[in-house]
């Protein structure tokens, strides 16, 4: 049998989408982790990330704290975190998080080192304060590239939120794990598809935020 008879019978199996254990249901818990995992980890990376790359200081211990995140295994840190705090939603947010705030953190960071520095200047000599000169000529411009990181950040934590199942959590991790288990490799492939199709839509949902939200002048195509 081969993936695409596994990804037609997973679908067509109207079992799939009712219940508990329906896709419309797993498909609503996998995107709701991965909007509290975005929410907080952008709520850590862009705040420090605009703020050094406005000053131009900190960027040497973003890129060890970045370098430190990336090194760190989701799994490895999912294990830990349960052993340590139990089974529940916190230490499924952890690893998540960690996962997604570097690639948020350095993309801000560079963003803002990479604006021009003539408007910035000019925007100083007509006596403008350093949180309008942030907010009104950087950020605009810095923009695209900070969604970028945002994208990059949102794709790995859909990839990876995965790792919930394995906590007794749902998720489209659901259907992997337990097909794993069952060795029901339907279920594991059709898992898998969802997953995937999740990130393309991500991607999609990125790019037109950045249609609606960059400025013409200053959009990359």
């Amino acid at each position: 049998m081969n993936v695409l008879h596994f990804v037609h019978a997973f679908f067509s199996d109207s079992a799939h989408w009712h219940g508990y254990d329906g896709i419309p249901a797993r498909l609503g818990e996998h995107v709701r982790y991965t909007l509290q995992a975005l929410l907080l980890a952008a709520a850590i990376g862009l705040p420090v990330g605009l703020v050094t790359g406005h000053y131009g200081r900190g960027g040497n211990a973003l890129s060890l704290v970045a370098t430190a995140g990336r090194a760190l295994p989701s799994f490895g840190l999912l294990v830990l975190m349960t052993t340590l705090l139990g089974f529940g939603m916190l230490p499924v947010m952890i690893p998540l998080v960690v996962l997604a705030v570097p690639p948020i953190l350095v993309t801000t960071y560079e963003a803002m080192r990479s604006v021009d520095p003539s408007p910035v200047d000019a925007a100083r000599g007509m006596g403008m304060r350093e949180s309008r000169i942030l907010f009104q000529v950087e950020l605009p411009v810095a923009l695209p590239l900070i969604l970028s990181g945002l994208r990059s950040a949102a794709i790995q934590i859909v990839s990876t939120a995965t790792i919930a199942a394995y906590v007794s959590l749902g998720g489209l991790g659901r259907y992997i794990v337990d097909g794993l288990y069952q060795r029901d490799y339907e279920k594991v492939v059709g898992g898998a598809t969802l997953v995937a199709v999740l990130a393309l839509v991500t991607l999609a949902l990125f790019w037109a935020l950045a249609r609606v939200a960059v400025s013409p002048g200053v959009r990359r195509t």
